[in-house]
This record gives C-alpha cells, structure tokens and sequence, in this order.
C-alpha cells in the first residue's frame, strides 16, 4: 500500500487528487497540506470534500505530516513546490509535481535536489496529452520546416499563470525537434502592423474563460492544407489519476527528475 500526502489539498486539483485516493486500489490517504494559516486548517478533508470522515486532518505545513506518508503529490504553487521536493529530499521520500509556472531558477533547483530525491515533475498529467507530445515530436519530424506552427491553449478565468505549462511544454518539443531555440523564435501574442509571419516562428495563443478545464490546439499550418491535434480535458480527474499512477510508479525508482512520458514508457 502507497501511503500518499496531498500538498495543495484544498485547491481544485487537491480534492480531485483525495477523492481518486480514496476509491483507489493501492494508495491510502496519509497526509494533507495546504498554505499557511489555510481558513481549513485543522478540518477532516472528507469532511469538507463531502466525503465523509477519513480521520486525516488539513495541516498547513509538509513537516507536519511528511513522515506519515511514502510519497507527496504536489500541486500547490511554483514557489511552495520547491520547497515541498526540499523537505521530499531532506525526508527520503518521493514526490510528484504536477505545478507549473516554475521560473528558470526555480527550474534548476528542481533539477539540482532531485539529484538526491525521487520526483515526478510533469506540467500536465494526462496519459492523453502525454501521448499528444510524443506524437508532435513524430509530426513536426515529419513535416519539417515548411509548416507553420500555432499553439492554442484556453483554460478558467482563475488559472494564473499563461501561457500554461503544457503549451510551453508543446512549443519546447516542438521547437527543439525543429532545431529552433524556442526563447527566440516563440511569440506569445499579436498585435497591430505585424508584418508577414517569420518562417522559423512559433505561435502561442492564451485564451482564460468561465470553467474551462483545459484545451491545447496545436496547428502545422501548410500550403494548401493544415493538421489540427486537439486534446479537451472534461475533468480534472483525467489529471488527478495521472497523478496517482505517476506516485505508484515512483517508489521503485533511483533517484532523479523523471516525467510522465517515463511513466508513461514513452521515451524513445
């Protein structure tokens, strides 16, 4: 049985990640976390996840609950997420980061305490978008130089960060297949007298409206024709189940920074 800690348990993505463990076979609830001074701090997550008592209670610090558990699913926030693979690392256990936003710098600390801790980190967790960026790869290989590429992604009002983790993940394999340096060549946004659209240039589109979800768009754009690859997700739990099965897949690893497509077994 894979003892689980929730950080980021009151949040969306948390009480979907809860209530997956919960009617799960081989994972147990062991912990849960959220931000300092939380006004659920001290509850019974089933309770206020509707779920009943599960006698684990919402505490507002990791090193409160960290040794209770063999693996934490982590999605807090960028900054809270560092430091959750810290006290993961310094603790012995492993961890799985479903956070996105992470900055350059916050990107390089992941990589350097990884090297003494287990973590999963993966700007989206769904086996179908995982499989969307291993079949880019293949595509843009293909196509080469002479399509286009535009990147459409929209999501809810409230997310924070844009373009989201997964666009940015999409354009990076896209450009790196391409071998293009996605820091000079990507556009995020448009406006005014713009000119003819530069050849080697990557198009990256946010929209933020109402409740949706997540929507990645990914056109190649050629003469006299064009490929459209679409993913929708309709729920969150399509994410959260990812997540779980990233968490199962850890605990028999070395350490080091895996993603979802070495989950997944879809590294070439």
């Amino acid at each position: 049985m894979v003892k689980v800690i929730v950080t980021g348990a009151a949040g969306r993505m948390g009480g979907r990640i809860i209530t997956l463990v919960q009617n799960a076979d081989g994972v147990e609830l062991a912990g849960a976390v959220e931000q300092k001074g939380h006004h659920l701090t001290g509850s019974d997550v089933g309770e206020y996840l509707g779920l009943g008592k599960t006698g684990v209670t919402l505490e507002d610090d990791l090193n409160e609950c960290v040794g209770q558990g063999d693996v934490i699913i982590d999605f807090s926030s960028h900054t809270a997420s560092v430091e959750h693979l810290r006290i993961a690392a310094e603790n012995n256990k492993a961890i799985v980061i479903g956070s996105t936003g992470l900055t350059p710098d916050e990107m390089e600390q992941v990589a350097e305490i990884s090297r003494g801790a287990r973590c999963v980190l993966a700007p989206n967790m769904s086996v179908g978008v995982n499989v969307m960026f291993k079949v880019l790869k293949d595509v843009a290989g293909i196509l080469g130089d002479e399509y286009d590429v535009e990147i459409i992604e929209a999501h809810h009002n409230q997310k924070k960060d844009a373009p989201s983790g997964t666009a940015v993940k999409m354009a990076g394999i896209i450009a790196q297949t391409l071998d293009r340096d996605i820091d000079k060549v990507g556009v995020y946004g448009r406006k005014g007298m713009i000119g003819a659209r530069p050849k080697n240039e990557i198009g990256v589109q946010t929209v933020r409206a109402g409740d949706i979800v997540g929507e990645h768009t990914v056109i190649f754009g050629g003469m006299g024709e064009r490929l459209e690859f679409i993913h929708r997700a309709h729920s969150r739990d399509n994410f959260a189940g990812g997540a779980i099965r990233a968490a199962v897949w850890i605990m028999d690893r070395e350490n080091g920074l895996y993603d979802m497509q070495d989950v997944l077994g879809l590294k070439d």
